[in-house]
């Protein structure tokens, strides 16, 4: 199950109007600066060397650059170059300053990265228009900039967040049973932005096994919490009045006890068998869920599934259970839609239960490493390594 990612937000940096002019000729300075004295909001800074022009707008960090062309010791295109390849100055606006139009000279000036050109001295008005044109568009970049970084950061964080989500979720996740009478094996693969997957099993008592699967919808941490809570709920056997042999009891309490309205509007999905090994009945129930499957041991896959609405959905819903007879040598898939729901890079053709129960049956998940070879030929078919949905397959051997 899917959801909108969350909303990042960040307050960014009001940068000021800096203004640097380089021209080696004084009176040129002293003119710029007696324009722009009246604009208050407008910080004015002059370099008459060239050879220190680069130096100083890297320590004064203007938005915009009034560059002379004709400058004694250094060539003024020359210093156009130099100030692109900059790295914190690259993208600083220039405007470059010619004592007359010259059509070739203002070309070569644009090819090499000069922003605007005027001839010297221009009308007051126009050159602080053009000076706050430039900076504007500078002043956005940066905040774009800004703005990237702390997305970037968020993302970053959100995800160290995740991960810490999904090692927990993972840590409550039982040990594969070896040996014995019944015998398990399971992977379970959180999505880039971890879904709501959980699942388990335990014995009851000494007869009954219990084994179950359930999914919030969404991604994130919200819904891994509702998960594990679910989940705690259900190994720890402290639903009310429950009687956790009967599946349909089960999925009552739980859709009693985690209603929408009171969790952010966030609901679940779940499978939850119970096998009698006295009987070899196996009685279950599942509440919006896909089928689980049960293969037996001559090779007929069965679909287990109840037509029951999701957890939290509906308030005083009856759930009902089925049952069925599990021979010696069956295993049993119980798994999210996340094994089947996956799609094809180019056609979006998706993979659907029909095909994972064709490949169950010619590829039994006896080990955990059959799961991850299922696992990467999901990763083959949607062509990337992690997919969209969490992956959890849980495989139950009845010996």
């Amino acid at each position: 199950m899917q959801t909108e990612s969350p909303r990042t937000s960040t307050t960014l940096t009001e940068h000021q109007i800096k203004v640097l002019l380089v021209d080696d000729q004084a009176i040129v300075g002293a003119a710029v600066e007696r324009m722009l004295s009246p604009e208050g909001d407008i910080v004015f800074s002059y370099c008459q060397d060239p050879a220190l022009a680069i130096s100083t707008a890297d320590e004064f960090q203007p938005t915009v650059i009034l560059q002379d062309l004709i400058m004694p010791e250094i060539d003024g295109l020359t210093l156009v170059k130099f100030f692109r390849i900059h790295p914190r100055l690259k993208d600083v606006p220039l405007i470059v300053l010619s004592s007359k139009e010259e059509a070739i000279t203002k070309a070569d000036a644009f090819a090499l990265g000069a922003n605007d050109y005027l001839v010297k001295l221009p009308d007051r008005i126009e050159l602080i228009a053009r000076i706050r044109y430039h900076s504007k568009g500078y002043i956005n970049l940066l905040q774009r900039n800004e703005a990237y970084a702390a997305l970037l950061e968020s993302r970053q964080a959100m995800a160290a967040e995740l991960a810490q989500a999904a090692d927990y979720v993972v840590s409550l996740l039982p040990a594969p049973i070896p040996e014995g009478p019944i015998t398990t094996a399971w992977r379970f693969f959180p999505s880039t932005q971890l879904g709501g997957d959980c699942f388990g099993y335990h014995w009851i008592d000494e007869d009954h096994f219990a084994v179950y699967l359930l999914d919030v919808c969404g991604h994130g941490v919200g819904p891994a919490l509702l998960s594990v809570s679910a989940f705690n709920s259900i190994r720890s056997q402290t639903l009310p009045n429950t009687d956790f042999v009967w599946p349909e009891q089960v999925l009552s309490a739980l859709n009693t006890a985690f209603p929408m309205d009171a969790n952010n509007g966030l609901y679940f999905t779940i499978w939850y068998g119970v096998f009698n090994q006295r009987t070899r009945r196996l009685r279950f129930a599942s509440g919006g869920h896909p089928p689980a499957f049960l293969v037996s041991s001559d090779g007929n896959l069965s679909q287990l599934i109840t037509g029951n609405l999701i957890i939290g959905g509906m308030p005083d819903i009856d759930y009902s259970a089925d049952e069925t007879t599990v021979d010696k040598g069956a295993r049993l898939y119980v798994f999210s839609d996340g094994v089947y729901e996956v799609d094809r890079p180019g056609d979006g053709v998706m993979w659907n239960l029909q095909d994972l129960g064709n490949h169950l049956l010619q590829h039994p998940l006896a080990r955990g490493e059959d799961v991850d070879s299922l696992y990467r030929t999901m990763q083959n078919y949607h062509g990337q390594d992690i997919l969209d949905d969490d992956f959890s397959m849980l495989s139950v051997y009845f010996a």
